[in-house]
C-alpha cells in the first residue's frame, strides 16, 4: 500500500467484536439489502430521477412530465411503469389524465436529505 493510503487504514489489525456483534444484530437481512440496492439502482437513473424530482412538491400529468423533462411520451411512460413497479410512485386517473406524485413521504425525505448532502459546502460529486 502507498503512503499516502496508509493515512485511512488502521495501522494493525485489532476488531472490535462487542461492536461487531451489536452491528450483526441490528444491521438488515441479505434480502433487505438485495431491496435497497435495487431501489438506489432506479435513483441511478438520470431519467428516472428528474421524474421523482419533478413530482417531489407537486402532482404532475405524463404530458407535463414529457414538456418539462423535452422527452417522449413512450420514454416517460417507460421510467414512470419502473418507478410503479418498485413502488416509488402513484398515480391517479383523471378522466384522460393521468396524474403522478410520490408513493409517500419516505421518497421524498431521501431525494430531500440526498439534495440537502450534495448542496453542502465541500460535497462536490463530480459536479
Amino acid at each position: 500500500m502507498e503512503d499516502k493510503e496508509l493515512e485511512f487504514v488502521c495501522g494493525e489489525n485489532c476488531p472490535h467484536y462487542k461492536k461487531i456483534d451489536e452491528v450483526k444484530r441490528v444491521e438488515p437481512n441479505t434480502e433487505e439489502i438485495l431491496s435497497l440496492a435495487d431501489m438506489f439502482k432506479l435513483f441511478a437513473d438520470n431519467t428516472r430521477l428528474r421524474i421523482i424530482c419533478s413530482i417531489l412538491n407537486t402532482e404532475l400529468c405524463v404530458c407535463d412530465l414529457c414538456e418539462l423533462l423535452g422527452l417522449n411520451q413512450s420514454t416517460v411512460s417507460h421510467q414512470l411503469g419502473l418507478l410503479r413497479n418498485a413502488k416509488l410512485v402513484k398515480y391517479r386517473r383523471e378522466g384522460k389524465q393521468v396524474y403522478y406524485s410520490l408513493q409517500d413521504e419516505h421518497i421524498e425525505k431521501i431525494i430531500s436529505l440526498s439534495l440537502e448532502h450534495i448542496l453542502e459546502e465541500g460535497n462536490s460529486y463530480g459536479m
